[in-house]
């Protein structure tokens, strides 16, 4: 289970990263920012019942933990503060979560964090009046 939602995720990333390359949105840390948080969201909730049968109870914070910090930087860009600090700061909160759990249940968050860190290069909204 484990492996089908990583290679999900993979597949959702490499998809997003494509549209952002062919389509260029006007605003593609938006759309990074976003899809990290749909991919982290789903890989969650698919992995749910795996990790509840294995875990218990521990299942809400071994899911909970990329889940907030994936919407960290979606909060940020909503109350009008987009960082490239919030960006990385939540992509490492994923990666070392990702470690801590010895790349099972966490290395399924892993491909949602390169859409984090992919915001660092991507070019800021068009801001014209």
């Amino acid at each position: 289970m484990i492996g089908a939602a990583t290679i999900g995720a993979i597949a959702a990333v490499l998809l997003v990263g494509v549209v952002v390359v062919v389509r260029r949105p006007d605003d593609s840390r938006r759309v990074l920012r976003w899809s990290a948080l749909a991919i982290t969201v789903l890989v969650a909730a698919v992995l749910t019942p795996f990790t509840v049968d294995d875990s218990g109870g521990a299942a809400g914070y071994l899911l909970g933990v990329p889940v907030v910090a994936a919407s960290l930087p979606v909060l940020a860009q909503w109350i009008g503060r987009p960082s490239l600090v919030v960006d990385l700061t939540a992509a490492l909160i994923i990666v070392g979560w990702g470690l801590l759990l010895g790349l099972g249940v966490g290395g399924a968050f892993l491909p949602a964090a390169a859409l984090l860190i992919a915001c660092a290069g991507a070019p800021r909204a068009s801001t014209t009046a």
